[in-house]
């Protein structure tokens, strides 16, 4: 994460905000005599916060879990050939 002042993130908000929109980056802003802050997308923070949501939830980390098991012993479930010509259609 790239970190600027807050002098330079107000000289060039245009600019800085732009960087993080389009490289999906978080920029740490500091202020000289109080808490930094984040800028970043709403995009990338609504994602971050459903990846936070998941990750708190007992039940689905188990899914989750449980899924890799699955998979990892072959006994996942297969599409047919005419399933996976729509999914991948799509």
């Amino acid at each position: 994460m790239d970190t600027i002042s807050v002098n330079k993130f107000r000289d060039n908000l245009k600019s800085i905000v732009e960087q993080s929109v389009s490289r999906h980056e978080p920029i740490k802003v500091t202020r000289r005599a109080g808490e930094a802050f984040v800028v970043m997308s709403a995009e990338d923070w609504e994602r971050e916060q459903e990846t936070l949501h998941v990750l708190q939830s007992k039940s689905l980390m188990q899914q989750i879990a449980d899924s890799l098991e699955t998979h990892a012993r072959g006994q996942g479930y297969k599409p047919t050939d005419e399933q996976m010509n729509e999914i991948i259609d799509i």
